[in-house]
């Protein structure tokens, strides 16, 4: 029973990302997108960057030049007329402020009657920077800001203050030029100042926000950092048009769909999962262990979302490979329940691993191989656990980035 539980893990990891992908959200998109009379120039950044930008690319021919920005790996091949760059996630480096410069220096001589057409996806924020700190200074504030457990939206709130493209600054350097941007929603309810850090959208954070928020993590920051903490972001843009057109809540009905297919009755708990992943994991496993012995129906309890890990540790993982691991305690010596977490976007933290799968074996699986479940668990290292016992689950860079989707599979 749990060989067939990973089949139809497996299966419906792969039809909830397939139905994300976004080509056809690009070109439903582009469907209120009204040229001016001058050219049009694209500019694509994130994680989905190259995937919507060759979207683009084939609906509309007329596309003049452009740039894509996005994570390494995640370039599939040539586009017409636009040039590729790849760069570090989830910390910027030098790749991504020279492509960043790239993409300024297009928009920097447009005018009026011209149109930037301006892709944007989770991961931008990292790939898509002009710092006005030194890089090295930007890096370590990243670093830190991940390590300490800030959710997205702190961590944006103090990186548009830091950047000379974010907080819709972009859109400044692009003015008076016309900027359509259709977006990839990969934060919770979809706040589109905060996606990538909202280069093309008027901010709704402030000063005061950011530097409470750097004395809650107690950031070590320089006092130039600490003084443009205190200048504001651009709080009204006329050159700009928005369009969301993919989200966490596609994902978990496309998840729900895939599950009922299998024979699964889908109840989607949350499209707004925020929390530490190892408690989401213990949340998942309680729910199978009140669960699994009713017997009488296959239920497939679904949470999109983001959750986050407060490093402690040394090891190896990510977000969703720590929700899994932390699930395989409850779950232990169920034999007909298993929970799996997964990346729309193929990567998970700082791993070539969309994410993790465990069950009722997996705890036992590890004590025979003399791994203690806790240990790795303090340790953050999530990925050699679970790639001890085959649990990562490998997908490669999707082409999407719209959140996260955890499940629970009872049979």
């Amino acid at each position: 029973m749990i060989s067939s539980l990973r089949k139809d893990a497996d299966i419906i990891i792969k039809k909830s990302i397939d139905a994300v992908l976004p080509d056809e959200a690009v070109k439903r998109a582009l469907k209120g997108f009204k040229k001016g009379t001058g050219k049009v120039v694209l500019v694509a950044a994130g994680k989905a960057a190259w995937q919507m930008a060759n979207a683009a690319v084939k609906e509309m021919p007329d596309i003049s030049e452009g740039i894509v920005v996005t994570k390494y790996d995640h370039v599939k091949g040539d586009i017409p007329g636009i040039t590729c760059c790849e760069a570090g996630h989830p910390v910027p480096d030098e790749n991504s402020f020279s492509a960043t410069r790239k993409a300024l220096d297009l928009v920097r001589p447009l005018g009026a009657d011209d149109t930037v057409l301006f892709l944007l996806s989770g991961g931008g924020s990292a790939l898509f920077e002009s710092p006005l700190i030194s890089g090295e200074e930007l890096q370590d504030i990243t670093k830190q800001l991940l390590a300490c457990g800030a959710d997205i939206v702190e961590i944006n709130t103090i990186r548009k203050r830091l950047s000379g493209v974010k907080g819709g600054r972009f859109a400044e350097v692009a003015a008076p030029a016309k900027v359509y941007s259709i977006v990839l929603s990969d934060i919770l309810g979809d706040p589109l100042d905060m996606i990538a850090s909202g280069p093309a959208v008027p901010d709704s954070s402030t000063c005061q926000q950011a530097q409470e928020i750097a004395a809650r993590y107690n950031l070590k920051l320089s006092d130039e950092a600490r003084n443009l903490l205190g200048k504001e972001t651009p709080k009204e843009l006329s050159n700009v048009t928005s369009v969301i057109t993919g989200s966490v809540r596609e994902l978990c009905t496309a998840a729900s769909n895939a599950a009922k297919d299998l024979g699964y009755e889908p109840i989607i708990l949350t499209d707004m999962l925020s929390c530490e992943a190892r408690d989401a994991g213990s949340f998942l496993a309680s729910i199978a262990i009140s669960n699994s012995r009713k017997g009488d129906k296959k239920l497939a309890y679904i949470a999109g979302g983001e959750t986050v890990v407060h490093l402690k540790g040394t090891g190896k993982g990510g977000r969703n490979q720590e929700l899994a691991l932390s699930a395989a305690i409850g779950l232990n010596g169920l034999s007909n329940a298993a929970v799996f977490s997964v990346g729309s976007d193929g990567t998970d933290g700082p791993t070539d691993a969309a994410g993790g799968y465990a069950d009722g074996q997996t705890v036992s699986d590890l004590c025979e191989k003399g791994m203690n479940v806790n240990s790795y668990l303090d340790n953050n290292d999530a990925y050699n656990a679970l790639k001890a016992v085959d649990g990562l689950i490998i997908t490669g860079p999707t082409g999407t980035n719209v959140n996260d989707v955890a499940v629970l599979l009872i049979s």
